[in-house]
């Protein structure tokens, strides 16, 4: 009998032994589920912000920056490339010889958005469709970018820029889609094309670019490279499709909205196409300069010609010079192999003494002056030449279209002037 009661409380007791080890592992799994992290980056908001062109000359190609938002921390990020600082050392220097250097910058989005409010640029928000793993991806390599050691860049106006920069970051978060659906298709512009419709505003400034680029600026740009333009591949998003973890297709950009209207002015839609107006300033330049040549003996006449031929040898001149530096000796890769050193030529400059001595009634041009104003005139003649040979890709038809005709009426007018004409 004792047996039995034994045996029966051994049982009870391995009975109750095994339902409280069930329970404190039930309890233990509950408080493990309860203090488990959530999956990485599930707590992370990840945003497009781009910011329409503002008016100075640095802010007309707009601007755009990455926001992350931490849910569980309540923090926000602004991550924002293309940052400079003219107080840096030998800042301009290194600006000119084309070897900038720009870093990326945090800031707090409560904080930066107000600024772009005041200056009037528009601002929208382009809320990303991204998976937890590719939030956490993406600000694991923002935060490494913005570290100290990391900020700094080599900063290019059109392959390392704020927005290519940007573009870079997010397509490395997705494994390449982005960039495997923009690298095709293409609207047909250009460098050039998208850097004259910006600074159109600044209408001189325009024209200096214009005329300091070369036929790197003219290579037709896919949707991937024109991306440059914060603009250009904030719509480029819009079309962008990813897969999901089930294998459907999503939208890149799950929700898009204006945070500013601006109150600034969209830039326009094409470039300005200056070439016919250019033609006939530089046809009516000619026979103005020719006439004012054959009137020497008039005053009025005489210093006109002299002082617009100076004028215009002075200006091609140091323009020469200026494009032939900016091929040689500076990593302005943009600026190489400008054509335009057939029509502003350095060679100009030669024939500085002969336009000044042409204020004289009796001045006689020399035989050299005379062979460098041909020799300037035959190089402006083979600008438009070469045209029709391949590899001369270089849209530089206002350029020819305005400074052909001047070079010819300056040689025909020196030319006229012979010695016979004041014996």
């Amino acid at each position: 009998m004792l047996e039995r009661i034994d045996s029966r409380t051994r049982r009870w007791q391995r009975a109750f032994a095994a339902l409280f080890c069930c329970l404190l592992t039930a309890s233990v799994f509950a408080q493990t589920a309860e203090t488990a992290p959530a999956e990485s980056g599930a707590n992370l908001d990840v945003a497009l912000i781009t910011f329409g062109p503002g008016e100075e000359v640095w802010e007309r190609f707009g601007h755009n920056a990455i926001e992350v938002r931490d849910a569980a921390a309540g923090t926000a990020r602004l991550y924002n490339y293309g940052m400079f600082d003219f107080a840096q050392e030998n800042f301009f220097v290194n600006f000119a010889r084309g070897r900038m250097l720009y870093r990326i910058a945090v800031g707090d989005p409560a904080e930066e958005y107000p600024v772009y409010v005041d200056e009037g640029r528009w601002i929208v928000r382009q809320q990303l469709n991204l998976t937890p793993a590719q939030r956490a991806k993406l600000a694991e390599f923002l935060d490494v970018n913005a570290r100290p050691e990391n900020a700094q860049y080599r900063y290019d106006y059109f392959r390392e820029n704020c927005s290519t920069k940007v573009r870079d970051a997010l397509d490395g978060a997705v494994g390449g889609a982005i960039k495997a659906q923009l690298i095709s298709p293409s609207r047909g512009f250009s460098y050039r094309m998208d850097a004259d419709r910006l600074m159109r505003p600044d209408t001189a400034l325009m024209l200096a670019i214009d005329a300091g680029l070369g036929p790197y600026a003219d290579q037709r740009l896919s949707y991937w490279d024109e991306s440059f333009v914060p603009m250009e591949f904030m719509r480029h998003v819009r079309e962008i499709k990813l897969a999901d973890g089930a294998g459907n297709t999503i939208p890149l950009v799950a929700d898009e909205t204006v945070l500013n209207k601006g109150r600034l002015a969209d830039p326009q839609e094409f470039p300005p196409r200056w070439t016919w107006a250019a033609l006939a300033i530089g046809v009516f330049a000619a026979l103005a300069l020719l006439g004012l040549a054959r009137a020497r003996a008039v005053p009025l006449a005489r210093i006109a010609f002299a002082g617009t031929a100076g004028v215009v040898a002075l200006v091609c001149g140091v323009g020469g010079l200026v494009l032939l530096g900016l091929w040689t000796l500076t990593e302005h890769v943009s600026a190489w192999r400008n054509e335009n050193l057939l029509l502003l030529n350095p060679l100009c400059l030669l024939l500085l003494p002969a336009w000044f001595g042409a204020f004289r009634r009796r001045w006689q041009p020399s035989r050299f002056a005379r062979r460098i104003a041909a020799t300037v005139a035959f190089c402006a003649v083979l600008a438009w030449f070469v045209k029709i040979l391949p590899g001369f890709v270089q849209d530089n038809w206002l350029w020819i279209a305005l400074l052909l005709p001047i070079h010819i009426a300056l040689a025909l007018g020196i030319a006229q002037i012979s010695p016979r004409r004041h014996s």
